[in-house]
């Protein structure tokens, strides 16, 4: 009698062994590579601004002569050891005759673009970093870093520090405007060095900005032509006679959700002394680039990703609470991973786990909820179920 009068309570209010969820969904089907409409000359690569790694590349990996991309380097380890913010014109400079005496050095040794200074003359750190960087002036990225170091020689020992602490070993520095072919990188460190550029506020303003005038040396137009066309937004361009036109270039990409994607990418070695062959090929190269990047439909809402089946005969589903989608560069894969928990009983709604998408770096999460209910099989079923419920036979 006290058997029974025990058993009754237990077997009615004992919990159920909930059901488990068995996954019928599978990962999104693979797209096909798209080849990218890259120049027949050179080497080059491309990344997202936002991650460490290369979309892709072409060509030779080894280093190669980068002209006056050089002076990007100059500007951050400038401004490493002399802080600025963006509105800040920092300390006054004062020209004199080496400086006089230096871009005369420049122009009739290497034929290298100068701008015009005078002995006596003050510009601010600022303004000499927009010389550098926008006018691509060689005399005053030397002016710039003989104030700073002293002497090329002791830059480029500051400069190998910094690009070391950066990671930026595929990049060499012998001086500081790029006129020593020298001054050399591969294209995924040129890649990664953009990155870096343009997470500096003051730089990436720079490398951003079309047009300047400044006092004693007139109207500073940008050397990258492509800027503000092809959604370019920067960031240095470089020519060599020898070793001809090179580009590191951002650029807002579309996408076909009505987003942009931030990029930055490279071209070396293309026919120079004109920058027209190279700026031209690049345009093409964005419009491919933009081509690769489609959306991948990645669950309907309502969507099934799991079966639930219990012991007392009632079956629901687990399907996503959302549509979702992600937009994806190429082949780049997506993987799926279920997570579906047990259910004893549950309402129609109910959250019953989630569906975690990845492409590449990015993640998408979509909650997922039970499409019937799950209830109590009832007192009938419970007594006439005891192994079931106690797990003996």
């Amino acid at each position: 009698m006290l058997g029974t009068l025990l058993y009754l309570p237990m077997t009615l209010l004992a919990p159920i062994e909930p059901a488990a969820a068995q996954v019928v969904a599978e990962d999104p089907a693979a797209t096909p590579a798209v080849a990218l409409n890259w120049p027949e000359y050179g080497r080059g690569a491309v990344g997202l601004l936002g991650d460490d790694k290369l979309l892709a590349s072409y060509g030779a990996e080894d280093a190669y002569p980068m002209a006056s991309i050089t002076k990007i380097v100059t500007a951050l380890v400038v401004l490493d050891k002399h802080p600025l913010a963006v509105g800040e014109p920092g300390p006054t400079i004062r020209m004199g005759a080496a400086d006089v005496a230096l871009r005369s050095h420049y122009a009739n040794v290497y034929n290298a673009k100068v701008s015009p200074v005078r002995a006596g003359v003050n510009f601010t750190e600022r303004e000499l970093l927009d010389l550098a960087l926008i006018e691509s002036a060689a005399n005053y990225a030397g002016s710039l870093v003989h104030w700073a170091f002293g002497s090329d020689q002791e830059f480029a020992a500051a400069a190998r520090t910094w690009l070391d602490g950066h990671g930026l070993t595929g990049i060499t520095i012998v001086e500081p405007t790029g006129l020593d072919p020298g001054n050399s990188a591969t294209p995924s460190a040129l890649v990664e060095l953009g990155r870096i550029a343009l997470d500096h506020p003051v730089v990436k303003e720079i490398v951003g900005t079309k047009e300047e005038r400044i006092h004693d040396v007139g109207l500073l137009e940008n050397t990258n032509e492509l800027l503000g066309s092809s959604g370019v937004t920067g960031i240095k361009t470089g020519t060599l006679d020898e070793s001809g036109a090179n580009l590191l270039f951002s650029a807002q990409v579309p996408t076909p959700d009505g987003s942009e994607i931030a990029i930055v990418g490279v071209v070396l070695g293309a026919p120079g002394p004109s920058h027209a062959i190279l700026d031209a090929d690049v345009g093409e190269l964005l419009a491919s680039i933009q081509s690769t990047f489609h959306v991948v439909s990645l669950t309907a809402a309502g969507e099934k990703f799991a079966n639930y089946q219990t012991d007392w005969g009632q079956s629901a589903t687990a399907i996503a609470e959302t549509a979702a989608s992600v937009v994806v560069w190429g082949d780049t894969p997506v993987e799926m991973q279920v997570n579906a928990d047990p259910v004893g009983t549950g309402e129609t709604g109910g959250e019953v786990g989630d569906v975690v998408f990845t492409a590449g770096e990015k993640t998408v999460t979509v909650p997922l909820k039970l499409s019937a209910p799950i209830e109590d099989p009832g007192p009938w079923w419970r007594l006439g179920h005891p192994g079931l419920i106690f797990g003996t036979p």
